[in-house]
């Protein structure tokens, strides 16, 4: 994972359900410019780039380039676009509420609840524990070309997925070493299935996208490779000669692909609703929080960024942590963070990987870090 762009390929819960509300949005004028200029930047690689940003007061919006190239049009905070590896997140929070029912154990090996699943070409369930997948310390190496087995209509189930992220050897002992892995996360998505007898989008849909009212969210059924209207369209940059243009890659994702590690679709607005339900004790108890939050070096990210149990921790610049996780799939590179005190950004550009920032890192670490320290 390259210093240049880290890339990640996509409680107890209350009787009645809850509700996550965002003040309504206000659009920025002439503040926020140190944000806006680092905005303007990301069209170096992308059509459009957007930020979601705000506190308990209220949001704001900045935006440059355009969500569709065919209409000059500023992507906007209720626009659907795949947010990849943010996944993870949901993902660890079903988890977490799992160990808060007394389901789960984090430091119980995945042997005891999925027997035989992690297991041979080197690997040994019996001493790879949940709190390990949780947190990329497992020794499954990245699969940087998945080709598992595809059903008659093109979607790929979630063990085909695991069986195939695991035909790659282990790169080191478990506990030894951070290496970020979809496959990961997609063996936590079979023990959700396991545990709760539900499929994984089902457990997710239930226990968080219900319940926190986020509409525009969806865990994609295997096969479907649209997106809800409105949507931000997706792209990749394409050249002939000395002509570079974009070609629009919106439905070229199957989300099944990527399962439990990648396949959630949102909003800017949704998924910040999100992560300000979580950094505000809305979804997993005060010590699940706190396991989420114990975090490791993650090793090619900027120096400020460490990774918990499907959470990363950004050290602002402005002082204090925001907590969040970062997204890259074919066609848009995302990021949302929140902190303790209420402040919050969404990063969104519609292209896989955003341009590079000051120190040759990812611009989206310096928007980010901008919009909630206020720059």
């Amino acid at each position: 994972m390259s210093k240049r762009t880290v890339t990640c390929a996509v409680a107890v819960m209350a009787a009645a359900a809850f509700t996550v509300s965002i003040p309504s949005v206000a659009q920025a004028a002439d503040t926020h410019a140190g944000t806006k200029a680092l905005l303007d930047r990301a069209l170096q690689n992308a059509p459009g780039a957007a930020v979601f940003a705000g506190n308990a007061a209220g949001s704001w919006v900045l935006q440059s380039g355009t969500g569709d190239t065919q209409a000059a049009k500023p992507i906007q905070p209720g626009e659907h676009h795949r947010i990849a590896s943010q996944t993870k997140t949901f993902t660890a929070v079903v988890t977490l509420q799992l160990a808060d029912e007394g389901k789960v154990a984090l430091d119980t090996p995945i042997e005891t609840s999925l027997p035989g699943v992690v297991d041979g070409n080197g690997y040994d369930g019996t001493k790879i524990t949940v709190r390990q997948l949780l947190q990329h310390h497992s020794g499954i190496p990245v699969n940087n070309n998945p080709r598992p087995a595809r059903n008659p209509d093109g979607s790929y189930t979630l063990r085909e997925v695991v069986r195939d992220g695991l035909s790659l050897k282990p790169n080191s002992a478990p506990g030894t070493k951070f290496e970020y892995s979809n496959t990961n996360f997609e063996i936590l998505g079979l023990l959700i299935e396991k545990v709760t007898g539900r499929s994984a989008g089902e457990a997710i849909t239930e226990r968080i996208i219900k319940p926190l009212g986020l509409q525009a969210t969806g865990y994609p059924r295997g096969g479907d490779r649209t997106l809800p209207a409105p949507y931000v369209h997706g792209y990749a940059g394409g050249r002939v000669g000395p002509i570079f243009f974009w070609v629009d890659n919106t439905t070229n994702v199957e989300p099944s692909m990527f399962g439990t590690a990648g396949a959630i679709e949102s909003t800017m607005s949704d998924v910040t609703a999100f992560y300000r339900a979580l950094a505000t004790g809305k979804l997993v108890s005060s010590a699940g929080l706190a396991e989420m939050r114990k975090t490791i070096p993650w090793e090619g990210a900027p120096a400020g960024y460490d990774y918990g149990l499907g959470l990363v921790k950004h050290t602002l610049s402005c002082g204090g942590d925001a907590w969040g996780h970062p997204g890259n799939v074919v066609g848009y590179a995302t990021w949302t963070a929140a902190t303790d005190d209420g402040r919050y950004a969404t990063v969104v550009t519609n292209t896989f990987s955003a341009a590079a920032g000051t120190n040759g890192d990812d611009l989206r670490f310096e928007i980010l870090d901008a919009a909630i320290c206020g720059r």
